[in-house]
This record gives C-alpha cells, structure tokens and sequence, in this order.
C-alpha cells in the first residue's frame, strides 16, 4: 500500500531527478525542459519550507510528490509529479487527497493549481474547477503543478502544448461538515442494509412477500454515513461494484458481508446467529448504523426497542403532527391538506367519489408506504374511467385507507414541486439539520432527488429548514433517535404543504451522505443526485456491467463529474435498471454527467441487435 510521509532535506536532489523525468514524460524537447530546469529544482532548505510530501510504496521507493505552498486561507499546489513508472496506480489521486487534508487543517480555503495542459484532465476528474475564462500562466513559474495520476483517474490524456501554458484551477479545500461528524461522531460506522426488515413490521402490503425490492435498495447501504468500514448486506452484491464505489469517494479497507438473507427480511437475525460475526462487527466500538430501527435491530446492537418510537412512520399521525405544530403558529408559509382516515373501503370510496364529481383529484394513501409505494393520485377522469371509485380502490393495496386533499401545483410545470427536509435526532435527544433537497416525484412515487448549494429556491428554503426543525423537536420530545426527514410539496401560491414524515434513511439522505463525502473529498459545493431508476437496454453479466460503470465513471470524470453505481443488483431482473449516483460541482456538468449516464445505460442492449444484412 503506498503511504504518504514528509520529504527530507537530503531527499532534495532524488526528488528534482523525479520532477524532471514526470515532466519529460510528456515528450517535451530538451530545450524546454532546460528552461524549466531552475524553477522546478528543489533546493535542501526549500523541503519544509514548501510543505513537501512523497508517497512510497511497502518497499520505501518514492512514487511521486506533492507540495502546499502558502497561508490559508489561500494556498497553492506547488508540485504534483508523478514518477513515470508508476503512473496509471493511483499515486497522483493519493497525494492531491493528502494535499486537500493537509489544506483543511491549516485553514485553507482557496487552492490554486496551474496545471500542466496534460494534466488537466487529472484535476477536472478530482474535483478542481477550471477559471471560466481558461487563463494561462507561463510554465516557469514555480507553482507548476504537472503530470500527475491522469491516466489513472480521467483516462484522458490532453495534446501537448510546446509553448508550456499552463490551464488555471481552483477547489476548496472543506471539513467534512458538522452534521456528518456528529451523525456517527467523525468516525467509520459499520452499515446494516436492513430495509427489507423495516418495511416488513409495517406489513406494507405494497411490496412483495419476499421484499425483492427491498433488497435491491439495501445496497444503499454503501452510504448509510460518509466513511463506512463494513457493509452488511442481505444478498450477494458484485464484487467489482464495490471496488468502484470504494475508489470513486476514496475509502479504504471497506469489508464486505453479504448474501446473509436471500429471501425474506431477517438480516439482523441472520447476523445474531453468526456469534464470530456479531464480534466482528461490535468489537472495534463502531457505531452500527441500520436503514431504520426494529426489533431485531436492537436485539443485536443492545440498543433498548421502544415500539412507540416509530409511531410518526405512520401517515395518518404524521397529519396529526403537522397540523398540532401548525396550530401553534410561527410558519406563514405552510398550508395543511385535509385528510380523512376512512373507517371503511366504502367509506374511502364515497369520499372519492364525491371529490370526483367535484371535479377535484384526490391523494389516497396507505397507512405506512416507501418510495411512494401506497400513494395513488387519483384525478376525475380516472374515476369516470375506471367505472367509478370503488373500481379505483380495488387496484389499491389491502389496508386502512387515507382521502386528502390534492395540492395544485405551480402553473410553471419546471418550477419546484417537491422538496424534504433531513435531520437526525442524536442519543441525547440534540436535533441536527442536514439540509433541505429537491425531490422528483411522479405521479405520488419517488424518483430521485437532488442536494447541494443553491438546488432549493430562496423562497422554499426557509419555511422548509424551520418547519422540518419544529418536526425534529416534536420527534426529540416523542422519544426518538435517528434520521427523519419531512415531505412537502408546493401549492400554486408558493405555499408548501407537508405530507409525511419518514423515520429512517432516505434517498435524499443517501444524496447528503455522498456529499459531505465528496466535500471533504474533492473540495466543498458539490451537487449530488441520486436517480432511483436507469433503466438498462439489456440484462448483462457481471463482468460487463462492471466494464458498463467504469466507462460510465470515466465519460462522467471527463466533465469534472463523479459516477457512483448506487444499486447494482437491479441490472439482473428481467427488466433491467440501476440506481446511481451523479455529482458535479454545476448544474450544467450535474444534468450533462446524468444524460450520459441515461444514454450510456439505454445504449447497452446495441451491442446485441444483429445487424440487418446478418439476418438469414
């Protein structure tokens, strides 16, 4: 494993040699490189003084190096050189991550890097973002900055320029935020992927008996904190998926247990009878975090199971919630729809019935539900064509049943519709705010969501951020502990309207995760979506779809982009798909990076049509 240590003043003369071969790498005559011969020596009395670094591998042969050059909070990354013969292995991402660790704790917060044209490509797919204007700055200057992991991270290789300029880029060097420390107090946190075993205490009747999809979405599990150390998962993931993810957000020595539950929901039973695995998994004293909290959950962690702790999972009191908070005053901007708990399924039908004669379109809702599952908007029209409402009702799942109002939207089909708010409630009862996100739901069911600065327009922001704060204090006060989040969706006024809360990770809380993640990773800003559904041209095996994420990971780092494979087990159902991750630190390169991806994903099932001329 190669490890990052400071330089020696002795070192000086080695490391000059191992600049100016990393430079001559790129096919630069000997007059040029003889030009920048006394810029980029390194003198024995400069090493400390530049903050220089080198990277050895288990033998003690140095790799390449790395300088921070200046006071936060703007700095400079002097030197990033790369010894030729190991380019392609990851050095030069190592030590651009160390110089941004190093940039954090010495406060800066302004990186400039004067990149050697053919190494842009490296820093465009690690996050730094180029001056809009492309300034260019001479080669002999001694902030050069050059050839590093290119190959290894972009997989472009940019066309010399023998007139040495040099492509100005920027990032901002960011601590992991504060909420993602206090969530599992800064530290790595063992993953429990158990959403099969939350949904089945909610007997939501939505799913199917053997909760596939609930299996599917465990693989979120991935990201259930910024810096995981084991992922405990129900069912056999792709060994190559987890290598990418792992290498795409820079985590190390993540242990994998999977394959524990292949059908049904009892992961945390099938860990408790695996007492080696139990030990494994609690000795090292990491927080163990699960989807949401069971039973059996508590069972293995030791954690006291308090049955009423997830009273709010349930939509009808989750109303009820709102409309207490509500009566207390304080947030003019939050409307609540009407809601009726229908005693009967004759009941139910003769409040949509009515509604629909009205003209009106109507929510109606199971119980408990997930990703939408058990919302069904329902207009006038339906009901008239269905044969009438209890027609409706019978395509429903089984179960009580709630009629609410239906909330208009904007007028402008592209404004802001659906947005949430994260949280967690911590074990001394503390709220913390994660952040307000924008979500994509259709027709009632969840699609996806968005975070990151600027996605929630300034008019939601707020009454979201304080509206979800009050939820959080009201579920502090209930006795619960974890992750909530509260929905909304915006009426045609600009008001919002809350609809449920959820009392467990969510997607948008995966969006969050990977964030911080990349802030801390790549330099802060980052926008993330998480896409619940890409659907596939064709089922592939395991080989080609990893070969599939890794051309996708490539062509997104290509636009200063990040791929992350989300959900991979989707591509192996008879209609294939996957969840994935995007990231980017623009809406243009976040909504450019998530089209490849679409078409990349539709453009597989290609290779397998036979072309006309080869028919019989």
């Amino acid at each position: 494993m190669v490890k990052v240590r400071a330089a020696r003043a002795a070192e000086a003369e080695a490391l000059t040699g191992l600049v100016m071969r990393s430079k001559a790498h790129w096919g630069y005559d000997a007059a040029f490189l003889a030009a920048c011969a006394p810029e980029l020596r390194i003198r024995p009395d400069e090493v400390t003084a530049r903050r220089i670094v080198v990277a050895e591998d288990p033998q003690g042969n140095v790799l390449g190096l790395a300088s921070l050059e200046g006071a936060g909070p703007l700095a400079t990354l002097g030197l990033l050189f790369v010894e030729p013969s190991a380019i392609g292995q990851g050095v030069g991402r190592i030590l651009y991550r160390d110089v941004l660790r190093r940039a954090v704790q010495q406060g800066v917060r302004r990186l400039v890097i004067d990149s050697d044209p053919h190494a842009a490509g490296f820093y465009r797919a690690m996050g730094a973002v180029a001056e809009p204007t492309g300034p260019a700055v001479a080669a002999a200057t001694a902030g050069a900055a050059d050839t590093a992991d290119a190959a290894d991270t972009a997989g472009a290789v940019h066309s010399a320029d023998r007139s040495g300029r040099l492509v100005r880029f920027e990032a901002a060097p960011a601590p992991l935020a504060d909420w993602a420390r206090a969530w599992t107090g800064g530290g790595r946190a063992v993953h429990v992927g158990n959403v099969a075993e939350f949904n089945a205490q909610f007997g939501d009747s939505s799913l199917d008996r053997e909760q596939a999809a609930a299996h599917h979405y465990s693989c979120l599990a991935a990201f259930y904190s910024p810096c995981p150390s084991a992922l405990v998962l129900p069912r056999a993931v792709p060994a190559g998926w987890t290598d990418l993810v792992c290498r795409q957000l820079g985590w190390n020595g993540v242990e994998v247990y999977d394959g524990l539950v292949e059908r049904g929901p009892g992961l945390a039973d099938a860990v408790r009878a695996r007492p080696a695995l139990v030990a494994r998994l609690t000795g090292a004293g990491e927080p163990l975090v699960p989807w949401g909290l069971t039973r059996p959950f508590g069972l293995l962690t030791g954690r006291p199971w308090r049955s009423g702790e997830l009273r709010y999972e349930s939509k009808a009191a989750a109303h009820g919630l709102f409309e207490r908070i509500l009566a207390e005053g304080g947030h003019p901007g939050i409307v609540l729809p009407a809601q009726v708990r229908a005693a009967t399924r004759w009941s139910a039908a003769r409040l949509l019935a009515a509604r629909a004669r009205a003209g009106k379109s109507t929510v109606v809702k199971s119980e408990h539900g997930v990703g939408g599952s058990g919302t069904t908007v329902v207009t006038a029209g339906q009901v008239r064509a269905a044969g009438g409402a209890r027609a409706v009702l019978r395509r429903l799942p089984r179960g009580p049943l709630l009629v609410e109002e239906f909330v208009e939207g904007p007028p402008d089909p592209g404004a802001a519709r659906d947005l949430t708010y994260d949280g967690f409630v911590d074990a001394d009862g503390g709220l913390h705010e994660v952040g307000a996100a924008l979500m994509d739901v259709t027709a009632g069911a969840y699609r996806g969501a968005t975070v990151g600065p600027g996605v929630v327009p300034d008019w939601a922001e707020k009454p979201v951020l304080a509206f979800g704060a009050a939820v959080g204090r009201e579920l502090a006060a209930s006795g619960y502990r974890g992750w909530f989040d509260v929905d909304f969706v915006a009426d045609a006024a600009g008001r919002l309207a809350p609809t449920e809360t959820n009392l467990r990770l969510t997607g948008p809380a995966i969006a969050f995760m990977v964030a911080a993640r990349l802030d801390a990773l790549r330099g802060a800003g980052h926008l993330v979506r998480i896409a619940d559904r890409v659907e596939l041209g064709a089922r592939l095996p395991e080989a080609q779809l990893e070969e599939l994420c890794a051309d996708l990971a490539r062509a997104c780092a290509d636009l200063g982009a990040v791929f992350v494979p989300a959900i991979p087990t989707g591509a192996f159902d008879p209609a294939p798909w996957m969840g994935v991750l995007v990231a980017a630190h623009s809406p243009e390169a976040l909504d450019a990076a998530e089209s490849l991806v679409r078409a990349g994903a539709a453009a597989v099932g290609a290779m397998f049509d036979a072309p006309a001329s080869a028919a019989p």
